[in-house]
Formats: structure tokens, sequence, C-alpha cells
């Protein structure tokens, strides 16, 4: 099933593929190179730069983007401690366990 959903999301990014990239190359930005920086800049406090990514794909392509970030990264997470994605996203969000 999930293999099915990526292969969904790679045809929406290469259909959602917008604006050119500032320092001369022309491949444009994806959704998930989009995602990438603004996570990123948010994390760090960096408005600007959140800005100017969510200026590169649709808010809804974004969305997707993020969304599909912090799944893998929950993913990555719970692998790496040896719990169920269900426990760290809990834990990361501060929930009581459930």
């Amino acid at each position: 099933m999930w293999n099915k959903v990526r292969k969904a999301g790679g045809r929406v990014a290469g259909a959602l593929r917008t604006e050119t990239k500032p320092d001369g190359d022309k491949r444009p930005h994806n959704l998930f190179e989009a995602a990438a920086v603004y996570v990123t800049a948010c994390a760090e406090d960096d408005q600007e730069r959140a800005d100017e990514a969510s200026g590169w794909v649709s808010p809804e392509a974004l969305s997707f983007g993020v969304n599909e970030l912090a799944c893998r990264a929950v993913v990555a997470l719970a692998r790496e401690r040896g719990e169920s994605p269900g426990t760290v996203a809990r834990e990361l969000l501060g929930l009581p366990t459930a």
C-alpha cells in the first residue's frame, strides 16, 4: 500500500514543480525539497527562509511534503529506538502513552 502512495507522491512531485532555483540551476524546486527547507527553517526559527520555501510550491504540495517528511522521520526514529511509530509520535508531541 505504501508503495502505491509513494508512487502517486512521485507523480504529484513531478507535476507540482514550479519555480526555478535562484542560483542559476535550471532544475525547478520540488515539493520534497520545499518541505525539507521549510521544516529546517522552522526548526531554526528562520521565518524568512520558511517563507521563501513556502513560495516554491503550492500550499497543498507543501503540506503533502511536510506530512511525508514527518512520517519518514517518525518511522526512522522508531526503528532507531526499537519502538513503535505511535509511541515515538506521542512522545515527540508530549502526549501520554496510549
